[in-house]
């Protein structure tokens, strides 16, 4: 209430003044956004659209209490930036792994392992059937994924790790992360674990989710030169414009490359 009251004062009231709500159309709403955003003010647009989210507030607010019958203006939200992708340097991962590898959990360092090698999402992990994992051609069947059934391709690593894994389960087919107290029969989450985790390496559970276990392995593929359609290929993306901003996370593998162009023209002598 405080930050909407500081907005109204601020920004809301100066501009539409003592215009009555029911005369504050979609041209003025338009006028506002333009203003803001340009010159000494340059807010940003996840700025403007909390400040639209008031006037929406207000235009509904006055339709219950009978004000007016209906929104005067038509509000459109700006395009706001993604925002910064949170991944792990390697160091920090070598920290998330030993503290998982310590917990009570046994779920919880092979889920990190998995998402970490291969980029799968939570719900792929966990939802991994024994049957599906190929260990010869060093791939995993996901029946259900996010843009359609798919073929997770995994690194040799995780292969022998799975191996090992797999060898101390007990014979009897079905998920990878069983649970007899489940209903489904299997692990549904493993957030309280993963959080402990991430507590115990010093990371900031508000910033290290199971999701950017993710993040993590698709910014370095990206930073070890895998090409964008490869990378698409590997995390299951449906469109190549939703890997295209892991590319810009770091800036040294853009710069390698340039190099290799440079070396091309001007070969060591």
């Amino acid at each position: 209430m405080v930050s909407k009251t500081y907005q109204l004062k601020l920004h809301l009231v100066p501009f539409f003044g003592d215009m009555p709500l029911s005369k504050i159309g979609t041209f003025n709403i338009e006028q506002y956004k333009r203003q803001r955003q340009q010159g000494t003010r340059n807010a940003k647009p996840g700025t403007v659209n909390r400040e639209l989210a008031v006037l929406s507030h207000l235009f509904n607010q006055a339709i219950e209490w009978g004000w007016i019958d209906r929104r005067p203006g038509k509000i459109k939200r700006l395009k706001e930036d993604p925002g910064r992708i949170v991944y792990l340097t390697t160091e920090q991962i070598a920290r998330l792994l030993e503290c998982a590898k310590a917990d009570k959990s046994e779920t919880v360092y092979p889920f990190i392992v998995i998402g970490l090698e291969t980029s799968m999402r939570r719900s792929e992990i966990l939802s991994i059937r024994r049957e599906n994992i190929n260990l010869e051609r060093r791939v995993i069947y996901i029946p259900e994924a996010k843009a359609g059934a798919r073929e997770q391709p995994i690194t040799q690593y995780l292969a022998e790790f799975l191996a090992g894994y797999l060898a101390a389960l007990p014979p009897s087919p079905g998920w990878l992360f069983p649970s007899l107290a489940a209903k489904s029969g299997r692990v549904m989450d493993v957030k309280k674990s993963y959080c402990r985790v991430v507590k115990a390496a010093e990371l900031d559970p508000k910033q290290v989710l199971k999701h950017t276990l993710r993040h993590t392995a698709i910014t370095h593929l990206v930073q070890s030169g895998v090409d964008l359609p490869t990378v698409k290929r590997i995390s299951g993306h449906k469109t190549l414009a939703m890997v295209e901003k892991y590319s810009h996370q770091n800036g040294e593998h853009i710069q390698a490359a340039m190099d290799k162009l440079g070396n091309r023209y001007r070969p060591a002598s």
